[in-house]
């Protein structure tokens, strides 16, 4: 039997600080340019892709972790006729900070953007593996999923070496820093860009292009992002796909459909469906 060509997300709501994705079937996975609130690390199981970070390109292949900071723009896409299966973690970068801290890993509290974009490292390869098919396993506890969670994630950050000061990132000007907070706080609103641009001082051809410059998109697609950040949240939650189109300010459930899929690589039911109620009810009869 094929692997199934179907995202598999796992969450629980006894750890609300991690969630995963599994991929066996990724060849006709297509992702745009997108950034994620939590900080993140994949492991590529098969085949070939080519990942953008930020502005650096690489072409991955089976046995590479590779990783993303929290709102760094990114797309990992399969090369042509290449098989392409994968894991994906996304750990909330709070949670995060704080166990590091309170392992003696890192020396601040706050959370501080990691260095590598990627590694190969076979150990790291087969521990991360091991760690996600713990997760997914309907045998181990809560109990045992996150002490394998927080094990890994010791090994991984010694190996990452960044307890030994901030990364530096490159100074976006002010008024740029207020578009986009302009456009995170009203995401949900279609407001023309030529409007905020002349609400802000400047010409729509040069918000757009200074924009990319140090975001990595434009104003549109980054509204666009975060609204689909903002509906993640909400179908965890339980909201109806119907609810959380018209909340997050989609026009109709075709073009939310079309904007999630593009971002999330799965439609927002798949997103939504997880097998996080048999895991509870395993969970209860292990009490």
């Amino acid at each position: 039997m094929p692997p199934s060509t179907q995202p598999l997300f796992w969450r629980n709501v006894a750890m609300p600080y991690v969630e995963l994705r599994q991929v066996l079937d990724g060849r006709l996975v297509s992702y745009a340019p997108h950034t994620h609130q939590q900080w993140s690390v994949g492991a590529i199981l098969a085949g070939q892709s080519e990942f953008v970070c930020g502005d650096r390109l690489y072409h991955v292949q089976s046995g590479t972790l590779v990783i993303m900071n929290p709102d760094e723009v990114h797309a990992c896409n399969p090369q042509q006729n290449s098989p392409w299966a994968y894991y994906m973690m996304h750990l909330d970068k709070s949670w995060l900070a704080a166990f590091l801290y309170t392992e003696g890993i890192t020396a601040q509290q706050s959370w501080c953007d990691t260095r590598a974009d990627m590694l190969s490292c076979p150990a790291l390869f087969t521990g991360f593996v091991t760690m996600a098919q713990a997760l997914l396993s309907p045998h181990c506890t809560v109990a045992e999923k996150d002490t394998a969670l927080r094990a890994y994630l010791k090994v991984l950050f010694l190996r990452l070496g960044n307890h030994d000061g901030t990364v530096e990132t490159p100074v976006v000007p002010q008024k740029l820093h207020q578009v986009a907070h302009y456009l995170a706080q009203h995401c949900a609103e279609d407001t023309a860009i030529n409007v905020i641009s002349a609400t802000f001082g400047f010409s729509t051809g040069y918000l757009v292009r200074a924009f990319k410059r140090h975001f990595n998109m434009t104003p549109h697609a980054y509204r666009l992002n975060r609204r689909v950040q903002i509906a993640q949240r909400a179908l965890k939650q339980g909201e109806t796909i119907a609810t959380v189109a018209h909340d997050t300010g989609f026009s109709d459930q075709a073009h939310f459909q079309r904007a999630f899929k593009q971002r999330v690589a799965s439609t927002p039911a798949q997103y939504r469906s997880t097998p996080l109620q048999q895991e509870l009810q395993h969970d209860l009869q292990q009490e």
